[in-house]
């Protein structure tokens, strides 16, 4: 919070920087001021309107937004066009983050809003280098004249600032004086923020400390295994083996993910009805009733099971998401006891699940909230990119009890990781593992599914001509 010009966004800007977190979101409340009526705009048009009052916010947008973000979920956020006063048509999707940075003039200004926030910063800078950074701004940036900059600071900033704004430092954490400048206030604010987020890694390796200790327990009623016939067994022996080329470990997961297709919509709901055959009889049957199904594959690998969806299921619609753990973000070590690299509790385990996967891309079908979603991904070792995978179909509405988490291969970690963190979704695979290694590949395994299926496994696989494009 701080008056207006005062640098707030640069502080906030330089926060982040000296963060170096993955993730964070940076919320300005500019972006919620109310949309003008006629009459507001033509005093707005004259400088006449008060943009500094807190009347011109949309604050009950602002807080649901917030508690949305704080709950990790997707939200919609307004785009405010300064040079005419409106919002634009466009919002833009923001998720939740590690960090989430929110400024604004009137940022302690409400009492709801004010109990979403866990550190508060009021950035103190004298009111003369506040006029004259507003008059740069307002005149370069957004095409105002100087007589209605200061007829408006006059008229509304400077009152509005001594009556609404300057009284709530009382509720600060933390002043800081000269803004951006400040290096040292800068500091203890970054040391702050690092020492809430350890709580928060901290309860992430408890839900991991918790999944874990169900290794060895009896699998979830959630899990279905394909029934592991001779069929079964023989292309789970083709595709294991290292030595098989990649013409045939192709051919033959083909084959294990239409099986497995095939298994998963055995569980959809269906309905009885009664149709009349070409003899004119009649036939009892099912029928599948009235919902869509969407698929959701997790790049890159989850991809190649697409082909084998669309070829059961008609016109079905497709979505894709792309999720990646980021194992460079400087985690410090868990403070336990040594463990053998493949454990559940190993140090390479630990430090995967508590490195938070991170959504680079996403594509998903339109009303996708009542559908139900067959979640496709080619392997599952430690349930990390499926538990986000998840998370982000929560996040569209779509309801637990009809997502479908299908995969060839899983460990028995991230069946047991996966469960506890959503016990109503589905899971669905041809086989089930016991370990994973400190590579988080599954032990016995099949090596890395996408690299031998795309053959980017080794500098000849480049060099084969068998039509797929490089």
């Amino acid at each position: 919070c701080g008056g207006s010009a005062s640098g707030k966004t640069t502080v906030a800007t330089r926060i982040i920087e000296a963060l170096d977190v993955p993730w964070v979101v940076l919320l300005s409340m500019d972006s919620f001021y109310k949309v003008l009526d006629e009459g507001q705009q033509a005093l707005a048009t004259r400088s006449d309107y008060n943009f500094d009052h807190p009347d011109a916010f949309d604050f009950e947008l602002l807080v649901s937004v917030l508690r949305k973000l704080k709950k990790g979920k997707s939200v919609k956020v307004p785009v405010y066009d300064f040079t005419t006063h409106s919002r634009r048509r466009e919002w833009k999707t923001v998720y939740g983050a590690n960090v989430i940075v929110f400024e604004g003039i009137l940022a302690f200004a409400n009492k709801e809003l004010l109990k979403l926030l866990d550190m508060k910063v009021f950035v103190d800078t004298d009111s003369d280098i506040r006029l004259v950074r507003r008059l740069q701004r307002d005149i370069m940036e957004r095409g105002r004249d100087i007589v209605g900059v200061i007829k408006q600071y006059q008229k509304f900033v400077k009152p509005a600032f001594e009556q609404y704004i300057e009284p709530t430092v009382q509720v600060a954490d933390i002043v800081v004086p000269r803004g951006g400048e400040n290096s040292v206030a800068l500091d203890l604010i970054v040391q702050h923020v690092h020492s809430q987020l350890e709580k928060v890694r901290g309860a992430g390796r408890l839900l991991l400390a918790l999944a874990s200790a169900h290794q060895g327990q009896p699998l979830p009623k959630t899990l279905s295994v394909l029934e592991n016939t001779p069929q079964v067994r023989g292309m789970h022996t083709i595709i294991r083996n290292k030595d098989t080329t990649r013409d045939e470990f192709i051919f033959y997961s083909k084959r294990l993910m239409r099986l497995l297709i095939e298994h998963a919509l055995s569980f959809l709901p269906l309905k009885s009805v009664t149709v009349e055959t070409p003899q004119g009889t009649t036939y009892e049957g099912k029928r599948f009733h009235r919902q869509r199904i969407t698929g959701v594959s997790i790049l890159r690998a989850g991809e190649t099971m697409e082909q084998a969806l669309t070829a059961v299921c008609k016109d079905i619609r497709l979505g894709k998401i792309l999720i990646q753990t980021n194992l460079d973000t400087g985690e410090p070590e868990v403070s336990a006891p040594p463990a053998p690299a493949w454990s559940p509790g190993s140090q390479a385990v630990r430090d995967q699940l508590s490195c938070p996967p991170q959504l680079h891309y996403l594509r998903l079908p339109t009303e996708i909230s009542e559908d139900y979603v067959i979640l496709m991904d080619s392997t599952v070792s430690t349930g990390a990119a499926a538990m986000m995978a998840v998370r982000v179909l929560l996040d569209h509405d779509v309801q637990e009890d009809r997502i479908f988490l299908l995969s060839l291969l899983m460990a028995e970690m991230g069946v047991h990781s996966v469960a506890y963190a959503f016990p109503r979704v589905r899971i669905i695979t041809t086989a089930v593992d016991k370990r994973i290694n400190e590579e988080f590949h599954i032990i016995p395994g099949i090596g890395n599914f996408g690299d031998r299926y795309f053959g980017t496994d080794g500098p000849s696989a480049w060099c084969e001509s068998d039509g797929m494009d490089c």
